[in-house]
């Protein structure tokens, strides 16, 4: 009984959406329509752009060298040697055992039906 509660209530939900969307689309399709664009005319040159502002460099601190006489990369130990099994796959069939004999190659055409005659209002 509680499943069927779940679902009715999704179904509350989705038609809320539905008809929610349906008059966000109908005001926007009314406001398109009401509002004429103006748009800016062909002889028309845009303001230009403001200058960027210079923003101030940076100053790294100086890193200190290494010295010493030993070498400053580390010595890695050797990797150990571990054998690799070999994998034999089984052989692949032939391409043309898997398809039938028969595969269509034509697709089906359907018929066209032109569209009803316009209703005439008297």
């Amino acid at each position: 009984m509680a499943n069927y509660k779940h679902c009715f209530f999704a179904a509350i939900l989705f038609i809320i959406l539905c008809s929610s969307s349906i008059h966000v689309s109908v005001a926007a399709r009314n406001l398109l329509q009401t509002t004429v664009p103006s748009l800016p005319k062909p002889g028309t040159t845009l303001p230009p752009f403001p200058p960027l502002p210079t923003l101030p460099q940076p100053t790294l601190p100086n890193l200190p060298i290494p010295t010493g006489g030993g070498s400053t990369q580390t010595q890695l130990p050797p990797l150990p040697n571990f054998p690799i099994p070999r994998v034999t796959l089984p052989p692949i069939p032939n391409f043309p055992s898997v398809l039938p004999n028969n595969f269509p190659t034509i697709l089906p055409s359907f018929p066209f039906f032109p569209p009803p005659p316009a209703a005439r209002k008297p």
